[in-house]
């Protein structure tokens, strides 16, 4: 995908995109180790992540920040209660589109979004009003950042831990799908990074449901 970082060994040869090559770091108490949240599946591997704060973030044209971002958002919707798993399809359509129609589409999802308060509520809800109403590299990378340091703190919120270290290892997972997908077409690398949405909303329900009834 042209405009992805690729972050490079000391042989020169391609590797993982970092973490901080998107998404800004915070503080690096924020991926703890641990093992898995009851319910949530083994990583499949293992993925390295850095966090220093001395690391540049490097822009990465639109699709890929805006894929970023909207993963970060799609996995916390279940903090918005009772909304349908694809209330984030019009903005995952101009992604897929190059960013045909975006702004018409962010305020479709924006007014599609149900009008309830809460903390968990209100954090989602910040994650996608700072979605930029442009389809800007630089204000998509920015925004890609916004909602990896919310989606972290989201988990965090949640009690931490593996919680946390599922979110974040989820981040590294789809910045290494976008970095490796082909150029060939612009839907390109979004169906795995929509797979892994799912799996983390499956878990993120699951957690809800458990604090709800009190367990």
């Amino acid at each position: 995908m042209a405009g992805l970082p690729n972050a490079r060994g000391p042989a020169g040869q391609r590797g993982r995109p970092s973490l901080n090559q998107w998404f800004p770091a915070t503080r690096s108490d924020e991926f703890r180790p641990g093992g898995a949240v009851r319910g949530e599946p083994r990583p499949r591997r293992e993925t390295s992540m850095s966090h220093s704060a001395q690391e540049p973030i490097t822009p990465a044209g639109e699709r890929g920040p805006a894929a970023a971002a909207l993963a970060c958002l799609d996995r916390c919707l279940p903090l918005l209660g009772s909304v349908p798993d694809d209330l984030l399809r019009p903005l995952w359509r101009s992604v897929a589109e190059g960013g045909a129609h975006w702004t018409a589409r962010l305020q479709e999802v924006r007014a599609a979004v149900p009008d309830t308060a809460g903390p968990a509520d209100a954090l989602v809800r910040d994650m996608l009003g700072a979605a930029p109403p442009a389809w800007d590299g630089a204000a998509l990378s920015a925004w890609a950042g916004t909602c990896a340091a919310a989606a972290r703190e989201a988990h965090e919120r949640l009690g931490g831990g593996p919680l946390a270290d599922g979110e974040a290892r989820r981040q590294a997972q789809v910045l290494e799908l976008l970095a490796a997908a082909p150029d060939g077409g612009p839907s390109d690398g979004l169906r795995p990074v929509l797979e892994i949405s799912a799996e983390a909303r499956r878990v993120l329900r699951a957690v809800l449901s458990r604090r709800g009834r009190g367990a």
